[in-house]
């Protein structure tokens, strides 16, 4: 065989495997954002249900956008310092740093939402307790247990008045007393309220007396958290020592990249850099 046909199979065999290549990673990629699509979506339609559990209606189109964007702008801020065609490590180091922390920026939404619920939840408790409290005056005064819970609506504050005012609504569609409850306790996700939840369940099945139930949960409750801001009050300089030492070195790191990159992004570029 000729010189000029082998250079030829050479060419075409090289094509042919490029063209392979490039049509692998084209599915690959497709793949790949096809599936980062879909979790995205699902991951921000769950996100809109629990801001809508904390009464905070955004809708799951715009969580995407702003996750979409918090993970574009994390990725650039981590890749753009780091890109250099002539240093494939550093490029590729930009590229593992960008995508990591473009996925913590993704779930951002998420994470806010969690920070929320439980801001909500701790307030939500705090006013359980003055809740219990009128519950059992407006008890003892002759009223039903609707009526109490109709007397937290119109004197309380937020979150627990628009929890309760849930519960009456669901009530007045048709829905039982005690799977209202049971939607109420599983919405909030307290365990004080989980705690008198099963109260009011055992107290109406057996007849007992809600007045007391209600002082003695109010009493237990009250007791419990005077008992955790007492250990968190004795914890808290433990606490924010381990925080500081922590996030020292990240944030020292950061600091001296912004202050002097002319002597950390060498360091970032190098392979024992990374290593």
């Amino acid at each position: 065989m000729s010189p000029g046909a082998l250079e030829t199979i050479r060419w075409a065999a090289t094509a042919l495997a490029a063209l392979a290549f490039t049509g692998c990673a084209y599915t690959i990629i497709r793949s790949f954002g096809a599936g980062a699509a879909a979790y995205t979506e699902s991951m921000s339609e769950e996100t809109a249900r629990r801001f809508e559990d904390i009464f905070l209606f955004v809708s799951a189109k715009r969580i995407a956008d702003i996750g979409r964007a918090a993970a574009a702008a994390a990725f650039l801020v981590c890749f753009i310092p780091l890109f250099d065609y002539r240093n494939p490590v550093s490029t590729a180091a930009g590229l593992i740093l960008g995508a990591c922390f473009g996925a913590m920026a993704l779930m951002a939404p998420y994470r806010l939402v969690e920070l929320l619920r439980n801001r909500r939840r701790q307030l939500f408790n705090l006013q359980l307790v003055e809740a219990l409290g009128s519950m059992s005056n407006a008890l003892r005064a002759g009223f039903s247990i609707n009526q109490a819970f109709e007397s937290v609506v119109q004197n309380g504050e937020k979150p627990i008045a628009q929890e309760f005012g849930v519960l009456l609504q669901q009530m007045r569609v048709g829905m039982s007393f005690y799977d209202a409850l049971q939607s109420l306790d599983k919405r909030v996700g307290s365990d004080d309220l989980t705690l008198v939840v099963t109260a009011i369940d055992i107290a109406r099945r057996t007849g007992g007396n809600l007045t007391e139930v209600f002082d003695k949960i109010s009493e237990t409750i009250r007791e419990r958290m005077r008992i955790e801001r007492r250990v968190m009050t004795l914890t808290a300089q433990g606490r924010l020592q381990g925080i500081i030492v922590a996030c020292m070195p990240a944030l020292l790191g950061a600091a001296m990249t912004f202050i002097k990159p002319e002597m950390m992004l060498p360091f970032f570029r190098s392979t024992d850099g990374m290593a």
